[in-house]
């Protein structure tokens, strides 16, 4: 009976007993099946989101440990060694750690820096190239001035002409004069300064010149203002005679010995408005600071009938003018386009006695260069290096400084000694002593101010 009641029912309603509740039993199992799923599925992302924290963070990408950022480390302005031990502070990047944000990339960089990571192009020593250097002839350069033409004015030895600068740890950039005139298309370029300055303008003009054709190139003088044009290249590189940058009475390009030297303060005015639109600038003041007394300075002007004179210590008063430089370069020179440079101190080499020499005699016949690499003359003022750090390391744009004080120290036999030309007839006693006449300050040319200018290559193409 029982089986028959469960497997033969009549389709519409045998069985009445359990035959009803089977589909009743499998749409609860479905029903209760449906929530069971539902309230997992959500019971999941409800419980996901309780081990949310209500502020989103992203999540860590590597459970490896985090190092802490490192401090942006203070700015330390490199130094050269001198005698005894003592460091004078320099700028050789100051500049270009300035406090305002600078471009990606300087104007004018045509490569990553010539000086390997640590290397600093003013620390090595020279070496004898004659294979090498120079890298002009005297007579192959019409624009050397005669106070510069130690080989036409009968210097015997040669051996200066060949000296090469070697960095430590790193070399320079050969010098290519093509190169130059092509980043220097449609430019302007200017030294402003002293006649060491100026030097170092004639030897970039005798680098440069044999690349371009005869006809193509030409020098004129206006006043304080010489101009040497490339035309081909529609390029210009000109030289103004500013001694101490700010106006004084030894303005004159052509009479300006003066015993008794004027500085008119911070007023560059004057001078500046002949620097305005230049694209490469070349500042160099040194030597006519040298007086070993205070320095005077005018607060008022040239014109007036009574000048109000005070006296400065040489240390702030150069501070000062450099101050009132860099104030300029920051109104007036863009740091996308145009760059800014100061070239070192030029050291002077009067007494034989400070490298050791017993005789008491100057650079007059010196033929090879000082081989001691820790000697600083006593001629060139620290304080006034430990300025120039100070100054152009506050620079709010880059300006690149040539240090070319320690390298040049060591060429007591560069100097044009008593090979020029002479403005005033030598008098009997000078005939019979040359060395009281010899020219330890300038520099013959070819020779190291070309130095000077290899470096200048390195900071303005590889900086």
């Amino acid at each position: 009976m029982m089986k028959a009641q469960h497997g033969h029912g009549l389709p519409g309603g045998g069985g009445v007993g359990h035959g009803r509740r089977a589909p009743f039993m499998t749409s609860y199992a479905l029903t209760l099946a449906f929530i069971t799923f539902v309230s997992l599925l959500y019971f999941k992302d409800f419980s996901s989101t309780l081990h949310q924290p209500f502020l989103h963070h992203p999540p860590q990408r590597s459970h490896r440990p985090r190092v802490p950022r490192a401090r942006p480390r203070p700015l330390q302005l490199p130094h050269v060694a001198t005698a005894g031990g003592a460091t004078v502070e320099v700028v050789e990047k100051a500049a270009s750690r300035s406090r305002a944000p600078e471009p990606r990339r300087l104007p004018f960089a045509v490569g990553p820096a010539a000086a390997a990571a640590g290397c600093d192009i003013s620390v090595g020593e020279w070496v004898y190239d004659e294979a090498a250097r120079p890298l002009y002839q005297e007579e192959e350069c019409p624009y050397i001035q005669p106070q510069l033409t130690c080989k036409q004015h009968g210097r015997p030895d040669t051996a200066y002409r060949h000296w090469r600068w070697q960095p430590r740890g790193c070399d320079l950039p050969s010098f290519n004069a093509t190169l130059m005139l092509e980043m220097l298309r449609g430019k302007r370029m200017l030294f402003v300064g002293d006649s060491l300055n100026r030097g170092q303008y004639v030897s970039l003009v005798c680098l440069l010149h044999r690349a371009i054709p005869e006809s193509s190139k030409s020098m004129e003088t206006f006043d304080s203002l010489t101009v040497f044009r490339a035309k081909d290249y529609n390029a210009t590189i000109e030289f103004y005679w500013a001694p101490f940058l700010a106006e004084s009475n030894s303005d004159d390009a052509v009479v300006h010995r003066v015993a008794d030297r004027i500085v008119r303060g911070t007023a560059i005015e004057k001078h500046a408005k002949f620097w305005k639109g230049a694209d490469v600038v070349v500042f160099n003041t040194y030597l006519w600071w040298m007086t070993g007394q205070k320095m005077k300075i005018l607060q008022g002007s040239f014109e007036d009938k009574s000048k109000d004179i005070i006296e400065m210590e040489t240390e702030d008063a150069y501070g000062m003018v450099l101050n009132a430089v860099v104030k300029w370069v920051e109104n007036n020179m863009n740091p996308r386009n145009s760059r800014a440079f100061f070239v070192t101190m030029s050291p002077t080499h009067t007494r034989s006695k400070d490298w050791g020499d017993d005789s008491d005699g100057n650079c007059y016949n010196q033929t090879t260069p000082i081989k001691d690499l820790s000697y600083w003359g006593p001629g060139t003022s620290k304080g006034l290096m430990r300025v120039i750090g100070e100054v152009f390391s506050a620079s709010k744009v880059p300006v690149g400084v040539v240090n070319i004080t320690q390298l040049s120290e060591y060429r007591k036999d560069a100097h044009t000694q008593i090979y020029k030309k002479q403005w005033n007839p030598l008098t009997p006693e000078q005939i019979a002593s040359p060395k009281s006449y010899a020219d330890c300050t300038h520099w013959c040319l070819p020779g190291l101010q070309d130095t000077w200018n290899e470096l200048l290559y390195a900071k303005l193409f590889f900086p």
